[in-house]
């Protein structure tokens, strides 16, 4: 049934995005000389948060693809589809291929970013305003904030600073948009009875 597909379909993207938010809010804490203005997240895959981080942003990914098959269910939108399980891979590898790895680490890290704020975008259009308008405001952010961190241009806020100007809003529209498929109505609103005719 197409609601249930989109109910669970959200609830697995809220999940998955508050465990990471969570679990890199833990990391950090663990490790009193973090810094998120010099250090990238992705130092958290290493060390003594290597474990909790890449656990973490594994089911990520996970919980992602899972939500994609179950959007592509209700929906059958293939251009939401596709950018919507590259999101989730990109998760996943970065997860199994920690920092020290180099390129491919470097190629999901890109892979998650990107996809992670076009999908805010293009999940945008289907659905109604004001939730409309914030989507697309995250995903440019995180796609403009991508840009700055490419080019090495931090603002004064540090790489670390510039990169979680990418993840965050990835983040924060992963739990608005997964309320928003919980809490869109189960079935379609009925319309009002027509007038009766004037007598």
């Amino acid at each position: 049934m197409r609601t249930d597909r989109r109910t669970l379909a959200g609830l697995l993207l809220l999940v998955g995005s508050v465990q990471f938010l969570l679990a890199m809010l833990v990391g950090e804490g663990m490790r009193p000389d973090f810094s998120i203005s010099t250090n990238p997240i992705s130092d958290l895959g290493v060390g003594s948060t290597a474990l909790l981080f890449n656990t973490s942003i594994v089911i990520l990914g996970l919980l992602i693809l899972g939500a994609a098959w179950l959007y592509h269910g209700a929906y059958k939108r293939l251009w939401v589809t596709i950018p919507f399980l590259l999101a989730g891979v990109g998760p996943i590898g970065v997860g199994l291929f920690p920092e020290t790895t180099g390129t491919p680490h470097l190629v999901f890290a890109f892979i998650s970013f990107f996809f992670g704020g076009l999908l805010a975008i293009l999940t945008a259009f289907p659905t109604r305003p004001p939730f409309r308008y914030m989507s697309i405001v995250l995903g440019v952010v995180g796609l403009v904030a991508l840009v700055l961190y490419a080019t090495h241009t931090y603002l004064g806020i540090g790489d670390g600073g510039m990169e979680r100007m990418i993840a965050y809003p990835v983040l924060f529209w992963g739990i608005a948009f997964g309320g928003y498929l919980m809490a869109s109505p189960s079935t379609p609103e009925a319309k009002p009875a027509p007038e009766a005719p004037a007598s």
